[in-house]
């Protein structure tokens, strides 16, 4: 089932939502979030937040995570724990974009976002 993308790689200029993701037997499980943004303009912000849902119709109120508000092309990780909400078995993603200063006033972000199964890391192994 996983590695899954939660937002497939796109080019995004305005808010949006990626599709639901059916997490099955990773339900409460710790699950690592991989943000790649590989193009974006100057004077410009993606905020990237991950909502939950037991049903996949009716979703969390606010965020179970979100990523810090980003500004450059990179590779970013999280990890989720999903052991705090273990009602959860559906995720997707939500992103809000912000654009200042001169010139075109759209957005401009391609990037793309999967999910996987965490991988445990045996006490005192190098990071």
């Amino acid at each position: 089932m996983l590695p899954e993308f939660l937002i497939p790689e796109a080019t995004v200029r305005e808010a949006g939502t990626g599709p639901e993701i059916f997490i099955g037997s990773h339900q409460g499980e710790t699950l690592d979030l991989n943000l790649g943004i590989t193009r974006i303009v100057e004077q410009e912000s993606v905020d990237i937040s991950i909502w939950g849902s037991s049903d996949g119709a009716v979703w969390s109120s606010r965020p179970l995570i979100s990523f810090p508000q980003k500004f450059y092309c990179g590779n970013y990780q999280i990890e989720l724990d999903l052991s705090q909400f273990p009602e959860v078995r559906y995720l997707r993603a939500k992103w809000q974009l912000n654009r200042w200063g001169k010139g075109d006033s759209k957005p401009l972000f391609t990037l793309y976002l999967f999910v996987s199964q965490a991988v445990a890391q045996p006490v005192g192994a190098p990071v």
